[in-house]
């Protein structure tokens, strides 16, 4: 058989590593409730890529260095209106609203 005549009308297949991935990281639309503005310069509502709720902190974090502190001495956190006190792994879905709240100070 002719070299040029070889798969002549037949599209090729594609292998595994040239079909593209479609990999997302959850897009969460995040509200800082109380206090939590002051460290943003008043940014309340934001969307942020993050799979759990610790790398959703170091995002924030990362954006609002004056907030990190804040996030890690102990807020809660609520996803889609689930309360969480131990967030850090809790996973954070696509399109997830998540409030997150300051700690407040029992005395």
């Amino acid at each position: 058989m002719p070299e040029e005549a070889w798969g002549e009308g037949i599209p090729p297949s594609p292998s595994p590593r040239s079909q593209k991935r479609e990999w997302t990281t959850p897009m969460a639309h995040v509200t800082l409730i109380g206090n939590l503005r002051q460290y943003t310069g008043g940014v309340a509502e934001l969307d942020i890529e993050a799979a759990n709720v610790h790398q959703l902190f170091t995002r924030l974090g990362e954006r609002y260095p004056a907030l990190a502190p804040h996030l890690e001495q102990g807020s809660a956190v609520a996803i889609d209106g689930q309360i969480y006190q131990d967030a850090l792994f809790q996973p954070i879905a696509t399109d997830s609203d998540v409030h997150i709240l300051p700690q407040i100070a029992g005395g």
